[in-house]
């Protein structure tokens, strides 16, 4: 049986999903908060890079009563990392090796969905060699000039397939895509 892999992101209209900002929090609310829990309901393990357990790893213990953290608390977490070494607190493992062949053995694994939370750049590894099915976008309304884009100049044209889409009252969209890479016999769009 193969697990299913989902990237969950936050990005503004013009594709930044990190900014100095924060935009991604004065428009999140109950709804976006019901949204994330359903696409998390069957997922039992979370990868997530280096820079983002570290934060992470920080804050989210300390908040308890966050209906997000009763999730990731004790949700398994994989961190891909080349410069951790040792045990992992906060029920987390560490990827040192191919992160390609690690999930792939993962997915064969006993458990529920897998769940990508970034950062960037694991994001974008992650989706660029195949291995997420399905790709998930809190597209904010904000415009902003300056960021990290989730997938920038250096990414190739990647078809994707709209599974579906909602708009919260915040005036978020949440959309979520299956990944299906361009082949030459995909027409274009």
């Amino acid at each position: 049986m193969s697990r299913k892999i989902t990237a969950h992101m936050f990005s503004t209209l013009n594709g930044v999903s990190e900014h100095a900002e924060r935009w991604q929090f004065d428009a999140f609310g109950p709804d976006e908060m019901q949204s994330m829990q359903q696409m998390t309901a069957s997922t039992t393990d979370l990868v997530l890079g280096r820079t983002l357990w570290q934060e992470w790893s920080g804050f989210w213990p300390t908040y308890a009563d966050d209906p997000f953290a009763q999730w990731v608390n004790p949700v398994r977490k994989h961190v891909l990392t080349s410069t951790l070494t040792g045990d992992l607190p906060w029920n987390s493992t560490i990827v040192s090796g191919d992160p390609a062949e690690y999930l792939e053995q993962l997915r064969t694994q006993p458990g529920g969905d897998i769940a990508v939370g970034g950062g960037i750049e694991t994001t974008r590894r992650l989706v660029l060699a195949g291995l997420v099915d399905e790709l998930s976008l809190t597209i904010h309304p904000v415009i902003t000039g300056d960021g990290r884009r989730l997938f920038d100049d250096s990414v190739p044209t990647t078809r994707l397939q709209l599974r579906s889409s909602t708009q919260t009252p915040a005036g978020n969209i949440v959309a979520t895509y299956s990944v299906r890479p361009e082949t030459p016999d995909t027409p274009a769009a």
